[in-house]
């Protein structure tokens, strides 16, 4: 996913920091706004929505 995200949105991301975890959790944030986390769903996310709303919030 990070590589798509550099990919699509790479002239409007500042900085994009990855923080190993254990336990199967991921969360994506974007300036501090949790987007997913699934600590909460116990699902993996889908890619193509999390990518759009990355892009969502960086417009």
């Amino acid at each position: 996913m990070t590589e798509k995200l550099l990919t699509e949105y790479k002239q409007r991301i500042k900085g994009l920091t990855l923080i190993p975890g254990g336990g199967g959790c991921f969360e994506l944030s974007v300036g501090g706004e949790l987007l997913y986390s699934k600590l909460k769903t116990g699902e993996f996310p889908d890619e193509n929505a999390m990518l759009q709303a990355v892009g969502t919030r960086l417009k």
